[in-house]
């Protein structure tokens, strides 16, 4: 009983101990396995960052004149454009004060015309003197003080024709509206009773924080913070929702911020996110990618490919007559489904991508050949 246990105990601590569990046996064939080349093309290496969506634009609609709410024209969460009648207020009151500053108006013009007239005839009088000068000079004052008068009506028509259109309360933006909060039958106050708000959706901001190291490191290789307008200097980025396997919306850097947080050690930066759609919502988080690195010719193998000694990782290259070597890497960033390996493989090299459990350092295989497509689902 004893050596069957220690025979079912010896494979298991083979393979804690990194030891093949199925090399090639004395005098047997050669193990088959998996060989390829690596994929070689120009990447891009990208870092993620969590942040959160917020609207382009957001209006708190308020009343800018006091009545009862007579009337509301939109269903709640609706899509709303600029312009859009939301509210009616009671227009009663502000109606009979626009026509009382309209007949205000009149009344002054008509003042206006009198006086004129009556200057114009104490004018003529004085010409021939039949009128004295004070009399002239105080006709003059009392034109002026009916100009005064039209003008000062003038401006009350106005405002009263302000109250009365600001009745109507229309959508600043386009955008898409929340919820009604307040009925109908309700009194709003001018300037403080909020009605409801609006976001814009399309397009839309995400804004996320960098730490300073990798700032620093974005400055030198996207220029980001230096001065360069989003015109100048476009960085695309990719963000995708909570839930998504892959970044897929497209968006553009356009603010980075003008110091560093003190309390964080980090940067503020911020993204404009196509939403056509408008299934982003303001306050969703979000996971954005950005271009990390300048492109340049990478080397790329599968993960399957990678084995490890301690502390290190290796691959293993079929020499001459199949024979496999092991060769240390250092294994960088996953892009398009594959290890980008920054030193150890040129890239014309066959390498075990499947079946390193089979390999030992200096044996022979029988290898079957394959080639990596581009992109690894």
């Amino acid at each position: 009983m004893r050596r069957l246990r220690l025979a079912a105990v010896i494979p298991a601590l083979l393979l804690l101990a990194g030891v093949p569990a199925r090399a090639q046996a004395p005098g047997g064939p050669p193990p088959t396995v998996t060989v390829a080349k690596p994929v070689v093309k120009e990447v891009v290496e990208h870092d993620d960052f969590t942040g959160r969506f917020n609207a382009i634009e957001y209006v708190e609609v308020r009343a800018r004149v006091t009545g009862y709410l007579q009337k509301i024209h939109f269903q709640d969460g609706a899509v709303v454009k600029k312009g859009d009648l939301l509210f009616t207020i009671d227009r009663r009151p502000y109606k009979a004060a626009l026509d009382q500053a309209t007949a205000a108006l009149d009344s002054a013009k008509a003042r206006l015309n009198f006086s004129q007239t009556d200057l114009e005839r104490a004018q003529t009088l004085s010409r021939s003197g039949n009128i004295s000068e004070q009399v002239t000079d105080q006709r003059r004052q009392n034109s002026q003080t009916a100009q005064a008068d039209v003008d000062n009506a003038t401006a009350a028509l106005r405002q009263a024709q302000l109250n009365y259109d600001f009745t109507e309360v229309r959508s600043p933006i386009d955008g898409r509206i929340s919820q009604r909060n307040v009925t109908e039958g309700n009194i709003v106050i001018t300037d403080q009773t909020m009605l409801t708000t609006i976001v814009s959706l399309d397009p839309i901001y995400f804004s996320f924080t960098v730490d300073e190291r990798s700032f620093l490191a974005y400055q030198g290789t996207l220029k980001i913070g230096m001065g360069a307008t989003q015109n100048e200097h476009t960085v695309p980025i990719l963000v995708a929702l909570t839930g998504e396997a892959k970044p897929t919306r497209k968006g553009v850097l356009n603010f980075v911020d003008n110091r560093v947080d003190e309390a964080t050690g980090t940067v503020l930066l911020r993204a404009t996110v196509e939403n056509p759609d408008r299934f982003i919502k303001p306050g969703l988080f979000g996971i954005v990618s950005m271009p990390a690195s300048k492109p340049y010719r990478g080397v790329l193998i599968p993960d399957d490919a990678i084995g490890a000694n301690q502390d290190k990782r290796l691959v293993y290259v079929v020499g001459e007559d199949n024979v496999v070597q092991p060769r240390n890497i250092r294994p960088g960033p996953k892009i398009d489904g594959y290890r980008v390996v920054r030193d150890g493989l040129k890239g014309d090299e066959t390498i075990v991508v499947t079946g390193l459990t089979r390999v030992r350092p200096g044996a022979k295989i029988t290898p079957e050949r394959k080639d990596l497509p581009p992109v690894r689902e």
